[in-house]
């Protein structure tokens, strides 16, 4: 079993939009997130996670961590329409 955990953090209150992308033994499964606050968390059972995080708040922060395993990445953007792409794999 593989879990993918994914913490939101940075200003509290701050609004994002998320789409998760996870593949479990071959099968995609999608979850959207249409107006989320931080902080947040979430956590799939997956091989791999693609997203797209984008920050709906002027003048917030949004800090996104996701670990598998051992392997851990961080990003983070400022101001409303910041995007990020994420790819854990």
């Amino acid at each position: 079993m593989n879990e993918i955990h994914i913490s939101m953090s940075g200003s509290p209150g701050a609004e994002f939009s998320a789409h998760w992308r996870i593949t479990h033994e071959g099968e995609i499964t999608e979850h959207v997130e249409e107006r989320g606050t931080v902080p947040a968390e979430y956590t799939f059972i997956g091989t791999e996670l693609e997203g797209t995080v984008k920050l709906l708040s002027d003048d917030e922060r949004l800090d996104v961590d996701i670990q598998k395993g051992t392997n851990r990445t961080r990003s983070s953007t400022q101001g409303a329409g910041g995007t990020l792409t994420l790819v854990m794999r």
